[in-house]
């Protein structure tokens, strides 16, 4: 839905993997229509994936009666993507850094590295109805992706 300039999509899906191709189609139709590159989109894709796989599988601990929330706004050159889980929320600063020798190997740790190198901003929060909310922007337009 086009607003002011501004293009928007609200998705409430279940708590299922399958469903984070859905997210994915929709935000590569928006930035379709918004007239941004497939290079561009690759990255927000990447991000959005990670986001959508951790609300999944930390957040609402994969139970399908619990809802993964998706809001994408595309205004000019900067992509919004808001992922909000319904689970007990956690403190991203308790991520052990998988660049550190010891955490190499570990399994755990890599998605919100990946969503910090592909985005220019990637914020967490309590989301409004429990649970944690990632909202993360990218300004297509300056490509450094230092999330400082």
């Amino acid at each position: 839905m086009a607003d002011n300039g501004q293009l928007k999509a609200n998705l409430v899906l279940a708590s299922r993997f399958e469903n984070i191709e859905v997210a994915e189609r929709v935000l590569r139709d928006l930035c379709q229509q918004a007239g941004l590159g497939n290079d561009d989109d690759y990255w927000l894709v990447t991000a959005l994936r990670e986001a959508l796989a951790n609300a999944i599988r930390h957040g609402n601990r994969q139970d399908p009666t619990l809802h993964v929330r998706v809001a994408y706004v595309v205004e000019n050159t900067t992509v919004t993507i808001t992922v909000e889980d319904q689970g007990e929320g956690f403190d991203p600063k308790g991520i052990p850094d998988p660049t550190d020798p010891k955490n190499l190997l570990r399994p755990n740790g890599r998605g919100i590295f990946y969503m910090r190198q592909f985005m220019n901003r990637v914020d967490f929060s309590p989301a409004p109805d429990g649970g944690t909310a990632v909202r993360m922007v990218r300004d297509l337009a300056h490509i450094d992706t230092d999330p400082s």
